[in-house]
């Protein structure tokens, strides 16, 4: 049985972890191993240095722990200034012995006097937690080019409580046991040494696969009973246990315009920077606020899924009871339960002018004009309109109306506070706002922030809330937020200490303008992306809420695979599917780099087998269909997810940037790789793609936009996948069918039952299919003594046929590596007597079907069949290596 983060019960608390110097490389002069069990940044001498520079000669320090611990972190200290010899990238071991280390971590250290903490991986792909005794750092490069690595000081974070490691150790034992054993099944199985596996399985209670796959082996491998076979896959498929496949498949997007009107035949207004969110019940998205390019919005709208109508709820909730002002930037959230919306932040008109008379001016509008003391002021550069008399009474108008505006904004909501509403959407008070809170802050809250993110577990009644810009009087100093939780049952508010550099776990650098989503299921919250000061980031983060655990799953995702860093992209979560779908937003490949906005595939789906290890990273590709619809990429948009429908709504955002050349406003999608035209002296663009439906001509420079879409992520359909398989067992029917029965008879079994499960419009399925009749009608199956398949065998022999643009990448599988069979051959595939004396195939039959049956668990749920690696394999030399 799995564990993992979805267990609540507490773990024991992590503490600092002591150790002692089991061993080293060769060390320079007087700098040994010994050095680094104490910090000393001012000390020279105080670090272990290694004897070479050479770059292949492999350096490491090897720690034994005085107890035996569920190792957490790793925490590198270093010397006070910046230094030539620091370690750069690093790769971190653990084991119980010294002869059996794992990988538990490959990161980088900056080069700077700030210490680093990194999470290590403490559980293995089951979920379970495993004990260490022994830790091996191995550095792989330098700062300081020909320098010599030096290691500074180490610390260790973990959990020592005895009883509790003593039970981690026990269980992992058992899992090893378990994994160790069902190897060796699969391999006296492939040998055809079936009475030892059904006499193992007997005793030891063991579970080598689910029971549909075990009877699958049967019916194909054993009796080849056709029907039997196809039956029970699809009784796989009915069980789920080809779910795995179905998600790995390459994913594409179908988009459909939503034109619904209201009653007036209005829809919300250009805007980016809004807030949505869904009732998923009753089937209704609400939108609020945004900037729409010269001012703040205080409209609030639903939409009815089912009637395809919007409905303006209010047209300005500034002016009802307790209504919240106009803001963008702000953050709305859902309760299912209750049927409320939260609504947190903002980024109002007035909140960048400062009540002490210090000058700030929006920095969306360096141009503009700056309010000092309550007098509106222009800029040095205007001086020339200020004295002429010609744009003297255009700009006392325009200061009036300034002056206006801001005593407009500033009525309903007192300069930086945080004011926190609920709006409700069911019962005797529907319709209705109440203002929980004046300010956040003064109740042990986050302070009035934008552009932050916020959750909510409607089964638990928590909302959390992390990141953001802090909006205050000193809005050119940038200053974040963290992690913090609001029970609504209590109304009290919770920090999290999420953003300690120096904690002995892992922290999440504030940011704002990143993406947070809830896993709900393993209590589980997602925090990538954003920006830092001026660097857009690329980091990921799993915060385990029941233990205030956070785990680093990726330092760069784009290095595995994902976006550029990113900032201000949006992204849902489906915790059924365990996918988190991510769209478009600015991207930076790096921090000197102007921003730009992918055009081609800006969507990407993040999927996860463990919340706290990391999944796979790939790209949403465009429909298939030419004439399909494609949203233009954008930045500041909004979306929601109905995980009913598997829909996600996208609405408006920013389609451009300044200086981008405007887009067309025809529907069509994207072209593959081909550069639109750009206008010059752009200081940032889009990057590739022909224009794209839903384009903005006469937007302002930044392309605010209105429009409505509804993204339906398709994928194989089960039946598609259900059909893809009975074509393989299809194949070996009809080639077993040329060995022992007339030619006709095959040849008409390959014109029908053959045919009818190829997808003929498919070129590379098709070309399978025709190779049926060369390979396997014209020349049968030699019936010679069984033998190893060559290691240069084809393709087609060595994995699944039939290879399409939409099937998962194929997954590193291991050639059966049978020695060749003689005389003296231990192995020769002949019938084991559990089988009947008038049954079974022959030896070389059955290592054919043998081979089939692998291809066919490619199409099975990783956690439902037999162990995908052969023990074979997994022998180096003389060496088991697992």
């Amino acid at each position: 049985m799995q564990a993992d983060m979805s267990d609540t019960s507490r773990e024991p608390d992590v503490v600092s972890v002591e150790y002692e110097i089991a061993g080293s490389s060769e060390h320079s002069g007087e700098y040994v191993a010994e050095n680094i069990l104490v910090d000393r940044p001012r000390d020279h001498s105080s670090r272990w240095s290694a004897a070479n520079t050479a770059p292949n000669t492999k350096q490491w320090i090897r720690l034994r722990l005085k107890q035996l611990c569920v190792l957490k972190s790793i925490t590198f200290g270093k010397f006070y200034k910046v230094h030539p010899c620091n370690m750069k990238e690093f790769i971190v071991l653990v084991g119980m012995n010294e002869e059996n280390m794992t990988e538990v971590l490959r990161a980088s250290l900056k080069n700077d006097a700030t210490a680093e903490t990194f999470s290590i991986r403490s559980r293995n792909r089951a979920g379970m937690p495993f004990p260490t005794k022994y830790v091996e750092i191995v550095p792989i490069s330098v700062h300081g080019q020909n320098f010599n690595t030096s290691i500074w000081h180490v610390s260790l974070s973990g959990i020592t409580d005895e009883a509790y490691v003593e039970q981690v150790r026990l269980r992992h034992q058992e899992h090893r046991e378990v994994v160790a054993l069902r190897q060796v099944l699969k391999h006296l199985r492939q040998r055809r040494f079936l009475t030892p596996v059904n006499q193992i399985l007997a005793q030891s209670g063991l579970q080598l696969e689910h029971p549909l796959v075990t009877s699958l082996h049967e019916a194909f491998v054993l009796h080849g009973d056709w029907p039997r076979a196809e039956q029970l896959i699809r009784d796989s498929a009915d069980a789920g246990l080809l779910r795995s496949y179905r998600q790995a498949c390459q994913a594409r997007t179908r988009w459909t315009r939503i034109r619904g009107l209201d009653a007036d035949g209005d829809v919300p207004c250009r805007r980016g920077g809004h807030a949505m969110c869904m009732d998923e019940q009753n089937g209704v998205i609400y939108l609020f606020g945004g900037w729409d390019g010269q001012r703040n919005l205080d409209d609030f709208w639903a939409y009815d899924v089912a009637q395809d109508a919007w409905r303006l709820l209010c047209v300005a909730t500034s002016r009802e009871k307790n209504g919240p002002g106009p803001r963008a930037c702000h953050k709305m959230v859902f309760d299912s339960k209750t049927g409320s919306i939260y609504l947190l932040g903002r980024l109002g008109d007035a909140d960048r002018i400062d009540p002490q008379g210090v000058a700030t001016r929006a920095a969306d509008h360096p141009e503009g004009p700056v309010m000092r003391n309550g007098t509106i002021e222009w800029p040095a550069e205007h001086a020339f309109a200020r004295d002429d008399t010609r744009f003297a009474r255009p700009l006392a108008n325009i200061t009036a109306r300034l002056r206006e505006q801001l005593a407009a904004s500033t009525s309903h909501m007192a300069a930086h506070y945080s004011e926190f509403y609920r709006y409700h959407t069911r019962g005797l008070d529907a319709g209705k706002w109440d203002l929980l809170s004046f300010d956040t802050a003064s109740s042990g809250g986050p302070p009035l922030i934008s552009d932050h993110q916020m959750e909510m577990d409607c089964e638990a009644q928590v909302i959390y809330v992390f990141g953001g810009r802090v909006v205050d009087a000193e809005w050119e100093a940038l200053k974040f937020s963290g992690m913090y939780s609001y029970d609504v049952r209590t109304s009290k508010w919770k920090m999290y200490n999420t953003s300690d550099a120096y904690a002995s776990q892992p922290s999440i650098p504030s940011r704002f303008g990143h993406s947070m989503v809830l896993d709900p299921k393993s209590q589980t919250l997602f925090i990538f992306g954003g920006q830092r000061d001026e660097k857009y980031l690329s980091d990921m983060y799993a915060f385990h809420i029941p233990t205030n655990t956070v785990t680093e799953l990726y330092s760069n995702f784009t290095a595995f695979g994902g976006p550029d860093p990113c900032f201000t992209q949006r992204a849902v979560i489906d915790p059924e599917a365990q996918e988190i779908y991510v769209f478009g937003g600015l991207t930076r490949a790096k921090a000197s780099s102007a921003p730009i906005l992918e055009s081609e595939s800006p969507y990407w789906i993040y999927r996860y087998d463990r919340p706290d290890i990391p999944g796979k990273w790939s790209k949403i590709l465009p429909d298939h269909n030419p004439d399909a619809a494609w949203p233009q990429p954008r930045y500041a948009h909004q979306i929601v997810y109905d995980s009913r429908t598997k829909m996600v709504y996208m609405h408006g955002g920013n389609g451009g940037l300044e200086g981008d050349e405007p887009l067309s406003d025809s529907e069509s999608r994207p072209s593959s790789g081909d550069s639109h035209a750009r206008a010059e002296g752009s200081r940032s663009r889009s990057r590739g793609g022909a224009p794209a439906p839903g384009a903005d001509t006469d937007a302002d420079a930044e392309k605010r936009l209105d429009d409505f879409w509804r993204l339906e992520i398709i994928r194989p359909s089960y039946e598609e996948i259900t059909r893809r398989v009975l074509f393989e067992i299809r194949k070996q029917q009809f080639r077993e069918m040329c060995e022992d029965q007339p030619s006709i008879k095959a040849l008409t079994f390959l014109q029908t039952r053959v045919s009818e499960v190829v997808n003929h419009s498919d070129p590379e399925e098709a070309a399978d299919f025709r190779s049926l009749l060369s390979a396997h009608l014209l020349s049968a199956f030699p019936r010679t003594a069984p033998e190893a398949p060559s290691t240069s065998q084809s393709a087609t022999e060595s994995s699944p046929s039939s290879v399409r643009a939409d099937s998962p990448p194929p997954r590193k599988r291991s050639r059966s590596n049978s020695p060749t069979a003689s005389s003296k051959s231990v192995i020769r595939w002949e019938k084991d007597p559990i089988e009947a004396d008038d049954s079974g195939p022959s030896p070389e039959r059955f290592r054919q079907r043998t081979e089939m049956f692998e291809r066919l668990m490619a199409f099975i749920n990783e956690d439902a069949k037999q162990p995908d690696q052969n023990l074979v394999d997994m022998i180096s030399g003389d060496t088991l290596v697992i």
